[in-house]
């Protein structure tokens, strides 16, 4: 019998992934931690466009941070166009998803990325995703790929490549929450909110997109099957073969 950890599903995304943003930050720069947990799974679409993040005080609460710290990175936050706030009854605050930049300035930022830049992260990334790929064939009962196979079909059916890049990576970040690992979570977020963007660069072609989807159908196959070592193996050549596109289009600027 696999480990298996209990979550209720929640909207936008598998439970698992939605525990860990929501989940008490480090101890140190709280706010900068808040701003960067929250703004980091609004852009991978963690949280919906138009989603009610909970109240001050439940927010706080499930952060382990006061409601000062709170209010500063949720003001923070407002500033970047992550989040807005209204008043009166039925009043909060909502999600509010970012626009992702046109490919001029993708490109202009992915000239900032060295080709070894690029490898190395690469490499990390398929690391991450091998091991939660591995740990999740382990762990994971059939009925928690649900959130997982739901976003390899929304990436098959993607039309905007924006809409594209989250899917790619909210598809892995919910592959480590299938790991049951909240660090291997977070580690994946961040890698996210860094590289996400970017695969808006090769993810143009409906071509590609299919075979992302299509790999990603094999991914949850494998860990759904409790064959580990095919799972690691097949969510590494993923990210390998993303990465390398990356590289291919950075040698070309």
């Amino acid at each position: 019998m696999r480990q298996h950890e209990i979550g209720g599903g929640a909207r936008g995304t598998g439970g698992g992934a939605r525990r860990v943003v929501f989940s008490p930050v480090d101890n140190r720069a709280r706010v900068d931690t808040v701003v960067r947990r929250i703004g980091d799974a609004i852009e991978l679409g963690l949280l919906a466009d138009g989603e009610q993040l909970p109240g001050e005080s439940e927010l706080a609460a499930q952060l382990g941070v006061s409601t000062v710290t709170l209010r500063e990175a949720l003001m923070a936050l407002r500033q970047q166009g992550l989040v807005t706030t209204r008043r009166g009854r039925g009043g909060g605050s909502f999600v509010s998803l970012p626009e992702v930049p046109a490919d001029d300035r993708l490109r202009v930022r992915l000239r900032g990325w060295s080709t070894e830049e690029l490898r190395d992260l690469g490499d990390h990334w398929a690391a991450l995703s091998g091991a939660a790929a591995r740990l999740a064939a382990q762990r994971t009962e059939p009925e928690d790929l649900h959130p997982l196979r739901r976003t390899a079909e929304e990436l098959a059916h993607a039309e905007e490549t924006a809409t594209r890049s989250r899917l790619y990576g909210r598809f892995h970040v919910e592959l480590a929450a299938a790991a049951q690992s909240a660090r291997l979570t977070r580690e994946q977020v961040a890698l996210q909110s860094e590289v996400g963007a970017l695969l808006c660069l090769v993810l143009g072609s409906g071509e590609y997109r299919e075979e992302v989807a299509d790999r990603h159908r094999s991914v949850i196959s494998a860990v759904q099957d409790g064959a580990h070592e095919s799972a690691g193996t097949l969510a590494e050549r993923c990210v390998r073969e993303s990465t390398a596109r990356l590289v291919a289009v950075r040698l070309t600027l």
